[in-house]
């Protein structure tokens, strides 16, 4: 009998993950002999604690905020997806050697392509500056004709290297000052939440009065499925894109790096969203 392998996410904070759930329930459906849990890791401890995964025999982990950048230097290669996106959400024990990927690329383009939006020509808001906001941007430099690509995030630091790393790109990307965040949802196509903020709840920093309507608002926080953003969004008749739907498009990916297999796809929305189905 093969062992039990084990998985995990790591993160600060990390009590709010679905993951477990979600991972658990797709092991289950096909049968597969593998668990997965949450581990608080504070930035503090992110090194001994990958050091300890690795001596533990971990067979792969998924990686949350704040960890999502300052893991690369503790990894031993990278694939593609992370090298291009110098972020990591996704980690492969292969017999000890530490490998990352980034599986928010696929995560979070899913669903537009799903809505068929046309990219051509539309101008995209990211807030947030974080390394979901790196494999956001990465994601969309693979579309051709973005109009403009801008950033607003707290740290003006932080916003101009994202801007750099969408210039090399390709993307006609620049910041603005996160004061003016109104001035620029207003004229935006594609309006991202790439940051924390909704996670408790907390009130959107973007005005209802500010958002375009037919614009799509895509808010990759998960918990609860209807951020203050998105039901903002709505109210403004812009189509809302939910983070539950980037959290398993980007699970799915991550349970294929470590199985091979499909990930059944419908029994990880069944354990997230019960006999109530999928919200609309």
């Amino acid at each position: 009998m093969p062992p039990i392998k084990t998985y995990c996410i790591i993160g600060d904070p990390v009590q709010h993950s679905l993951s477990p759930i979600m991972q658990n329930s797709a092991f289950f459906a096909l049968g597969i002999k593998s668990s997965y849990f949450s581990f608080r890791v504070p930035s503090t401890d992110l090194k001994e604690s990958i050091e300890s995964l690795r001596s533990i025999g971990i067979a792969g982990f998924n990686v949350t905020v704040p960890h999502k950048i300052s893991i690369l230097k503790y990894l031993d290669k990278l694939d593609q997806t992370a090298f291009k996106t110098n972020a990591v959400n996704t980690v492969k024990n292969d017999e000890g050697i530490l490998i990352g990927y980034n599986t928010d690329l696929y995560g979070f383009i899913q669903p537009l392509y799903e809505r068929k939006v046309k990219f051509k020509g539309i101008k995209v808001l990211i807030i947030g500056a974080g390394g979901a906001a790196y494999a956001i941007i990465t994601a969309l430099s693979y579309e051709k004709g973005l109009s403009e690509v801008i950033v607003v995030n707290r740290s003006s630091d932080n916003a101009s290297k994202l801007v750099q790393h969408g210039l090399k790109l390709g993307l006609n990307c620049h910041r603005e000052n996160f004061n003016n965040l109104s001035t620029f949802t207003l004229r935006s196509d594609l309006i991202i939440n790439a940051t924390s903020i909704g996670l408790n709840d907390e009130t959107s920093p973007v005005d209802q009065d500010y958002i375009k309507p037919n614009s799509i608002v895509y808010d990759i926080v998960y918990k609860p499925v209807y951020t203050d953003l998105l039901r903002k969004a709505r109210k403004a008749n812009a189509t809302v894109v939910f983070g539950y739907e980037m959290l398993i498009a980007q699970g799915a990916q991550a349970f294929k790096i470590w199985t091979g297999l499909d990930a059944p796809v419908d029994a990880m929305k069944k354990a997230l969203f019960g006999i109530f189905g999928e919200p609309t």
